[in-house]
Formats: structure tokens, sequence, C-alpha cells
């Protein structure tokens, strides 16, 4: 018997098939493939310097062997406190050369953030810039790290490798001996352990293996379907964070493609790049796509280059995506996808003839894929085309579990589903929606209030450049729509006008209470708005 086909099937994208064969093999021979066939192809470009794909094959080999003749062996957790520079991709892939498993650390963390996290992953050694080792110095004693590598912005050495039990990266790179033959099963080895709140809130880390990762850049690869000729990938989502590490590292890689590094996001900046570096693919978050429509030059610069972009992260606004789309001539597919799924597990098809565009939608589950919706109350019931639930999805992107927390791991994995924690819908062709965040729900009165709604029609004000609508305590209500905005520079509308804006286009009871405006709004390094801070602040009025 046949199996029975999926609700998505008729939807599938011409050219991208449902289900991959992917290698069984370590991540790392991602680069190394790439390395031998594409040797002089360039891999990373960074300000002034060109690193070819054999060379960062060879300087991660030179990696991983001074890794382990420093004691580093299979299954050793190494932590990287980089932005995005090339030693970030060097020692990451020499790290899992080494048979230990990356995890990484975002720049923005304070002292005790750090600290936990080298505490929890029990890392022995640690690859930091120069400008963050008082830091180090501070925690040394309180963690267990026995090594640490310094680099710099500027340069591949600083002037601080004389410390005891410290070397510098360009130590590291003299090296000339072998990497280690580590013996991994890409099926149950760690690759990385990848901080999150994740879907319960709670710090952890997502155990993610060779094969979860592979899985995830070959499909995702497939799915934006890259040309024949060099792709060029803007590499500005922060490579600690998952979404980068995956779709702006591990899949230009796979694709002999040139990634262009910013080790931080200014528009002003990425336009620039962009133009000079004639970008084909951008892999960013909603409030980058808006800064950058919202910069005073924008018209100044040619981005006609531009063939796929994907927004992740967050919701992506309807009419930042059809104004991005007119500014570039590109397509902007909104995606999906969670730390502990590697971290795609839906994408739009990106197609340019505009015919599968479903504004609002997360597209449809990638290669092997699979994904159901399903009831909010009892989490067995699988809801109906258009009916409202929580998304479960399953694939071999899929972590192993949190590292160390089982009773965590088995609040979300249930009879073999992993639960997003988000709160969506399916439609008839098998297009998937997310409503909200299953936390983020506002109830008012015994109504459910979705955020996302409110935010999209604020985002059709013209004077809106970025706004978060979260609940705020109402003792006559329980909660009540809040909504946080910031304007579009030299913009002006009042709280009167916005409220007006969107009660206009809901039912009474959805409608907003209250306005606050904003210079900014809390970010995450990815560039997400932080609900839960705008939260705990209208719950603590």
């Amino acid at each position: 018997m046949p199996p029975k086909a999926k609700p998505w099937d008729q939807s599938w994208p011409a050219g991208v098939p449902q289900t991959l064969q992917y290698p069984s093999v370590p991540l790392f021979q991602l680069l190394r493939k790439t390395a031998i066939e594409n040797p002089k192809k360039i891999a990373i470009a960074y300000r002034d310097t060109d690193v070819t794909y054999s060379e960062l094959d060879s300087l991660s080999d030179k990696f991983a062997s001074v890794l382990a003749s420093m004691g580093v062996r299979k299954s050793d957790r190494v932590a990287i406190w980089l932005p995005n520079i090339p030693q970030f991709i060097i020692a990451y892939y020499g790290i899992l050369k080494a048979g230990a498993a990356v995890t990484a650390i975002s720049p923005l963390h304070r002292e005790r953030e750090v600290e936990y996290q080298l505490n929890d992953s029990k890392a022995e050694t640690m690859i930091t810039l120069d400008s963050l080792h008082p830091i180090i110095e501070n925690i040394w004693s309180k963690t267990k790290l026995k090594h640490e590598v310094i680099t710099s912005l500027e340069k591949v050495t600083p002037e601080t490798g004389d410390k005891l039990n410290t070397s510098t990266f360009k130590q590291m790179l003299n090296q000339t001996s072998d990497p280690p033959n580590v013996k991994i099963n890409p099926h149950e080895d760690p690759a990385a352990l990848q901080y999150t709140g994740g879907t319960t809130g709670i710090a952890k880390a997502a155990v993610l293996t060779h094969t979860n990762l592979l899985t995830n850049a070959v499909a995702f690869a497939s799915w934006i379907r890259v040309s024949n000729t060099q792709e060029t990938f803007l590499t500005a989502l922060p490579l600690f964070h998952i979404y980068g590490m995956t779709t702006s590292m591990n899949v230009p890689i796979s694709l002999a493609a040139k990634m262009v590094l910013l080790p931080s996001f200014e528009t002003t900046v990425a336009l620039e790049t962009i133009q000079t570096q004639k970008v084909t693919v951008f892999c960013g978050v909603p409030t980058m796509y808006a800064a950058l429509l919202a910069d005073p030059k924008l018209s100044k610069y040619d981005l006609k280059s531009v063939r796929v972009c994907i927004s992740g992260a967050s919701t992506l606004p309807p009419q930042v995506q059809k104004r991005f789309m007119e500014v570039t001539g590109g397509f902007l597919a909104e995606g999906y996808g969670l730390t502990e799924a590697s971290p795609v597990t839906h994408c739009s098809p990106v197609d340019k003839t505009m015919k599968t565009v479903r504004i609002g939608s997360i597209g449809l589950p990638l290669p092997d894929t699979d994904a159901c919706i399903f009831d909010l109350e009892t989490g067995t019931k699988r809801m109906k085309p258009d009916e409202i639930g929580e998304l479960a999805v399953k694939g071999p992107q899929v972590m192993k579990g949190y590292w160390g927390k089982p009773q965590e791991t088995a609040l979300v994995f249930r009879r073999g589903w992993l639960f997003t924690g988000d709160i969506g819908k399916m439609d008839q062709d098998g297009y998937f929606y997310i409503t909200d965040r299953k936390k983020d729900l506002i109830k008012y009165k015994d109504y459910s209030v979705y955020p996302r709604e409110l935010e999209d029609l604020l985002y059709e004000h013209p004077a809106v450049q970025l706004c978060s609508v979260v609940g705020k305590l109402d003792k006559a209500s329980g909660e009540i729509p809040k909504a946080y905005v910031v304007l579009k520079e030299n913009a002006k509308a009042t709280a009167e006008e916005l409220l007006r804006f969107v009660e206009e286009k809901v039912a009474a009871y959805k409608k907003i209470r209250e306005i606050e405006f904003r210079g900014e709004l809390p970010l995450s390094p990815a560039g997400k708005v932080l609900k839960r801070v705008l939260k705990e602040e209208a719950f603590a009025m």
C-alpha cells in the first residue's frame, strides 16, 4: 500500500524532493568535501581578507590537532565566545574534527551568564576575544576551564598569549600535525550543545548530533535551490545562534558558497556589503529587514543581486515582506524553526514568480520533516485544517534531548513528536501559520487574543517601524493587550491614532487598550524582540 498523501503534497514546490539521501558522516565532512571539490573558491570574505575552502579546511585541521595535544578528547565540550569572524568558523570545524562538541556563547553575555553556561556544559577549553579575557580571568576559578585560546577582531593574534594556560590563535595555526583520527557516530555523538530558553523557558542546552545539523543544512540548501553560479551569503546573523550557525555557515559551506562575515549588524554597512559583494542570499530576522528598509540612504544602493532571503526567529510583518521584495527584486520567504530542531522545520517555497507566496505563512515542512497541529488541551487530538492548536514536528534534525535534563526533555517529547510551544494552524493545502507563542497568548476575560494579529495590523500603519504586543494584568479583565511601539525616523503618530487604526479592523474584545512609545525595544542577540522583558514590565505596572 502506498504511503498516505500528506496535506502539503499538492503544494510541494517543483524540483525539490520530499525526501533526500543524507551521507552518514560527521558534520565536518561537509567542509572536507567542499574543499576537495572547490579548493580555490572563496569560503570567507572578512574585511580585506579572503579565505579559500582549501585554506579553511587546512586551518581547521591545524586547530583540531592542537586541541588534541591540549587533551581535548571525543565528546568533550569546547566553548566558542566570538562574534562573526573567521576564527569562529575555523574553531568550530576544528572542534568537530577533534571529536568534541561546540557550545557557543553570545558575545553579549555577562559574567554570570558565561559562568553558568561553562559550568552547565562542563567545558574545559574556551576560545574568546582578547577584549573578553578579563571576564574569563574573573570566573576562571569558578569553572572547570583548563585552557583558553585568545584572538582579536583586528588580527589573529593579540599580545596576551603568555599567560598561564592561555594560547593565541596564531600559535594554534602554526601547528603542522594532522588532525586526530576520531571515530564518530554521527547519529549519536553530539556536535553542539546549543543553549536556549527553549519551549519551557528554562536555560538549557539542546543536544544536537552531527546528523541533526548535517541533515538540516542539506535539506535547507535543497529548499532554497541555488543556481549553478557562485552564491554569496551575507553572514550577518550571529553564528553563536543556531539560526545563523545553520543557514549562514553550514548551509553555504555545503554549497561551496562565499560567506561575507559581519561581526555586527549595522544597516549602512550591510547595504554597502550587499552592493559591493553582490550578495545573493541573506538569512535574517524581521528587525533586520525592517531596519534596512528604514535606512534613509536605502535608495542609493543597488540591491538587485539579491536572489533569495529567508526571515526567521520571529513573525515577519506582511508589509515588511512586500516592501523588501519590491526594493530588491528578490524573494523574501518566511521560515520557521527552533533550536531543538537544528533549527529549520518549515519555509515558504522559494518562487520568484510569486505563485506560491502566502503572506503570513511559514510555508511547508522541509524535506523529511513531518508536522502536525494538536489540540491545546490534551495535545493528543489532531486538528483539522484551519483549526488552531499547538505545532508539533518530527524529523532527522530534531535534537536528542536537553543536556542533563531528562524531565525537561520528557515535557517536549510526546509520542515521538517534538511539541514546539507555538500556536498555529494548517490550511487546506498544507501551508502552516504561526498564530503566537503558547506562553504569549493574552487571556482577555474569556477570550483568547493573539498578539501577532494586532502586531501585523500595527505594521500596516506607515509610521510604525517596530512593535510588540503583550498582555498587561488587569483586575477586571485578567489581561489587556498593550502595545510597545517604535516609530520610524521623522514619523509622527499619536497613541489615540494607532488605537483607532487597529480598533477599526478587529472585534471589540481584541482591540489594543494601551500604547507606549519607545525609542527602541529590547532585542535578543539574534534580533528578536524580547517579549518576556516587555511582559515583565507590563505585569509590574
